[in-house]
């Protein structure tokens, strides 16, 4: 029976050392093929770095003004009888946007007109008197004023009625109404804010040691962040004569035309006026920027050496500084030469010695005056 046992165990370590010795094979041959498997190159394109001249800009933050902006307000106390107008909508010069109750005004009107017909009457009659000269020229002479008194009157009633008929004073954007119909409001209520969007102003500070470059025509691009493209193009209106003691700057005002409304009054943006000089810079696609946290940086293609010493295409991860941004570009103020090949598409799947095979059959945009201006 031992005899058996020991036989039994015998097979048993022969199959399973049998077993061990294929799969140490297997896992051999599955390092083996993975110590030289190589990652397919990854399809990008490409554009050369070329040496380009653009025109200087300066940078600045500045704030959305209207060109014409007020808070309507009650010029009379009164309950409101009527409004003409919904919150947000476009109105016109001249435009009735709310009225108050003129009923008493009017029955005033009514009486003073009256009043002013029989003025007018008596001082037709006098005058046929006094040319007949039955009466003095004193006599004639008071129902001439009375006349006029009355005319007075009427017209100070008129005008009453008129203050209690809110106008819009120019065309813009109503906002938000503050009243409604039966409300009681005192002379000074503020009632609807209205502002002329189109066009409208953009105003900003610049260091007095750049306003001598700045000049009236200036063009001026505004976006609503530093990093996103300009959302409008206006230029300089008006430049401040005098310096801020406090900061040392000047302010400049420039007049957008708005009529998208992608400016709105009150907001803060990111303006950048070309000055007169020109600077020489390097400009690549805005697409072959990899933009992150710790710095941005671009894939240059060039020649580099494998684990086994043979050569391929692969792509240099390049760390740089960013200038101003002009339409599909950007400036490139430190990290790439002209002539070096940088990847302008693709650059997300890619990792530094990443083996690249370009195609540049379909590019992207690398206008610095793309049409339209913000593509």
């Amino acid at each position: 029976m031992p005899k058996r046992m020991i036989q039994m165990l015998a097979v048993v370590l022969v199959v399973v050392a049998a077993l061990g010795f294929v799969k140490f094979q297997q896992i051999q041959a599955a390092m083996a093929a993975g110590k030289s498997f190589k990652m397919p190159p990854e399809a990008v394109t490409t554009v050369v770095a070329k040496p380009q001249t653009w025109a200087a800009t300066a940078q600045a933050v500045g704030s959305v003004a209207p060109v014409q902006g007020v808070t309507l307000s009650a010029d009379q106390p009164g309950v409101v009888s009527a409004v003409d107008f919904e919150s947000g909508a476009r109105v016109r010069a001249g435009q009735v946007l709310i009225a108050l109750d003129t009923r008493q005004e009017r029955a005033q009107l009514a009486s003073v007109e009256a009043q002013a017909d029989l003025a007018r009457t008596a001082l037709a009659r006098s005058k046929k008197i006094f040319e007949q000269q039955l009466i003095p020229q004193a006599e004639y002479d008071q129902a001439d004023a009375l006349s006029k008194q009355a005319d007075a009157v009427v017209n100070e009633v008129r005008a009453a009625i008129d203050r209690k008929t809110i106008r819009a004073p120019f065309s813009g954007v109503a906002g938000i109404r503050m009243v409604n119909v039966g409300q009681y409001v005192r002379s000074g209520d503020a009632m609807v804010p209205l502002q002329s969007e189109d066009p409208i102003y953009v105003n900003f500070s610049v260091p007095q040691q750049q306003v001598g470059q700045i000049r009236v025509g200036a063009t001026v691009r505004a976006a609503a962040d530093s990093g996103e493209a300009a959302i409008a193009v206006g230029r300089v209106t008006a430049i401040d004569p005098v310096v801020d003691e406090a900061t040392r700057n000047v302010k400049v005002q420039a007049t957008f035309l708005n009529t998208r409304g992608r400016l709105r009054a009150g907001s803060y943006v990111t303006v950048s006026v070309t000055t007169g000089m020109h600077e020489p810079l390097v400009a690549v696609p805005v697409s072959a920027i990899s933009y992150a946290p710790y710095g941005n940086s671009v894939f240059i293609v060039e020649k580099m050496k494998g684990p086994d010493g043979k050569e391929y295409l692969g792509v240099r991860q390049q760390f740089v500084k960013l200038g101003a941004a002009q339409g599909d570009q950007v400036a490139v103020i430190s990290g790439v030469k002209a002539g070096e090949e940088v990847v302008s598409s693709g650059v997300f799947k890619l990792r530094p010695a990443a083996a690249v095979v370009v195609n540049n059959k379909v590019q992207p945009g690398n206008s610095a005056a793309p049409k339209p201006e913000d593509s």
